[in-house]
Protein backbone atom coordinates (compact mmCIF):
# COMPACT_ATOMS: atom_id res chain seq x y z
CA UNK A 1 0.00 0.00 0.00
CA UNK A 2 2.70 2.55 1.55
CA UNK A 3 4.38 2.28 -2.53
CA UNK A 4 0.56 2.52 -4.34
CA UNK A 5 0.42 5.66 -1.79
CA UNK A 6 3.31 7.11 -3.22
CA UNK A 7 3.02 6.31 -6.70
CA UNK A 8 -0.57 8.36 -6.38
CA UNK A 9 1.08 11.03 -4.60
CA UNK A 10 3.95 11.53 -7.89
CA UNK A 11 1.07 11.61 -10.02
CA UNK A 12 -1.06 14.09 -8.61
CA UNK A 13 2.06 16.58 -8.09
CA UNK A 14 3.14 16.20 -11.80
CA UNK A 15 -0.56 16.93 -12.03
CA UNK A 16 -0.21 20.24 -9.54
CA UNK A 17 3.11 20.82 -11.17
CA UNK A 18 0.80 21.48 -15.13
CA UNK A 19 1.37 18.20 -16.72
CA UNK A 20 -1.81 16.98 -18.21
CA UNK A 21 -1.87 13.32 -17.28
CA UNK A 22 -4.23 10.22 -18.22
CA UNK A 23 -4.60 7.80 -15.52
CA UNK A 24 -5.81 4.19 -16.69
CA UNK A 25 -6.34 2.15 -13.65
CA UNK A 26 -9.09 -0.63 -12.95
CA UNK A 27 -10.71 -0.22 -9.79
CA UNK A 28 -10.73 -3.62 -7.80
CA UNK A 29 -12.40 -2.09 -5.17
CA UNK A 30 -14.59 -0.33 -6.80
CA UNK A 31 -15.93 2.81 -5.04
CA UNK A 32 -12.89 2.26 -2.35
CA UNK A 33 -9.99 2.80 -5.27
CA UNK A 34 -11.75 5.44 -6.50
CA UNK A 35 -11.93 7.40 -3.36
CA UNK A 36 -7.97 7.05 -2.99
CA UNK A 37 -7.54 8.60 -6.20
CA UNK A 38 -10.21 11.44 -5.52
CA UNK A 39 -8.30 12.50 -2.23
CA UNK A 40 -4.90 12.71 -3.87
CA UNK A 41 -6.01 14.49 -6.74
CA UNK A 42 -8.28 17.02 -4.40
CA UNK A 43 -8.44 20.32 -5.80
CA UNK A 44 -7.50 19.51 -9.24
CA UNK A 45 -9.53 19.50 -12.70
CA UNK A 46 -10.72 15.58 -13.15
CA UNK A 47 -12.56 14.01 -16.08
CA UNK A 48 -13.41 10.93 -14.20
CA UNK A 49 -14.16 8.38 -17.19
CA UNK A 50 -16.02 5.08 -17.79
CA UNK A 51 -14.84 2.57 -20.01
CA UNK A 52 -17.33 -0.56 -20.34
CA UNK A 53 -17.42 -3.53 -22.51
CA UNK A 54 -19.53 -6.20 -22.29
CA UNK A 55 -17.88 -9.17 -20.58
CA UNK A 56 -18.45 -11.65 -23.29
CA UNK A 57 -16.78 -9.36 -25.64
CA UNK A 58 -13.79 -8.11 -22.85
CA UNK A 59 -12.90 -12.33 -22.54
CA UNK A 60 -13.00 -12.73 -25.91
CA UNK A 61 -10.40 -9.79 -26.97
CA UNK A 62 -8.48 -11.45 -23.88
CA UNK A 63 -8.22 -14.40 -25.63
CA UNK A 64 -7.14 -13.05 -28.54
CA UNK A 65 -4.39 -10.88 -27.37
CA UNK A 66 -3.19 -13.79 -25.87
CA UNK A 67 -0.97 -12.62 -23.17
CA UNK A 68 -3.47 -11.93 -20.81
CA UNK A 69 -4.75 -14.78 -17.67
CA UNK A 70 -8.23 -16.05 -18.94
CA UNK A 71 -11.34 -15.22 -17.01
CA UNK A 72 -9.65 -12.40 -15.72
CA UNK A 73 -12.05 -9.62 -18.50
CA UNK A 74 -15.18 -11.13 -17.51
CA UNK A 75 -14.33 -11.35 -13.55
CA UNK A 76 -14.00 -7.67 -14.01
CA UNK A 77 -16.49 -6.34 -16.07
CA UNK A 78 -18.31 -5.31 -14.03
CA UNK A 79 -16.90 -5.20 -10.47
CA UNK A 80 -14.87 -2.20 -11.57
CA UNK A 81 -17.93 0.04 -12.05
CA UNK A 82 -19.77 -0.49 -8.70
CA UNK A 83 -20.10 2.12 -6.89
CA UNK A 84 -17.63 4.31 -8.81
CA UNK A 85 -19.40 7.67 -10.50
CA UNK A 86 -18.38 9.00 -13.62
CA UNK A 87 -18.58 12.42 -15.51
CA UNK A 88 -18.61 10.27 -18.58
CA UNK A 89 -18.79 6.93 -20.00
CA UNK A 90 -18.23 4.83 -23.26
CA UNK A 91 -18.63 1.43 -24.02
CA UNK A 92 -16.59 0.18 -26.35
CA UNK A 93 -18.28 -3.30 -26.86
CA UNK A 94 -19.86 -2.06 -30.40
CA UNK A 95 -17.82 1.22 -30.81
CA UNK A 96 -14.39 1.51 -31.98
CA UNK A 97 -11.60 2.62 -29.80
CA UNK A 98 -10.95 5.91 -32.28
CA UNK A 99 -14.70 7.14 -31.67
CA UNK A 100 -14.44 6.46 -27.99
CA UNK A 101 -11.12 8.55 -27.35
CA UNK A 102 -12.68 11.32 -29.48
CA UNK A 103 -16.11 11.25 -27.21
CA UNK A 104 -13.87 11.38 -24.59
CA UNK A 105 -11.64 14.60 -25.95
CA UNK A 106 -14.48 16.39 -26.60
CA UNK A 107 -15.14 16.28 -22.89
CA UNK A 108 -11.80 17.51 -21.94
CA UNK A 109 -11.46 21.41 -21.39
Amino acid sequence: MALQAAWMDGIAQMARAGARIIIDDVFLGGAASQQRWRKVLAGLAVLWVGVRCDSAVAAGREIARGDRIQGMAASQANVVHEEVSYDLEVDTTQTESLVCARTIAAHVG
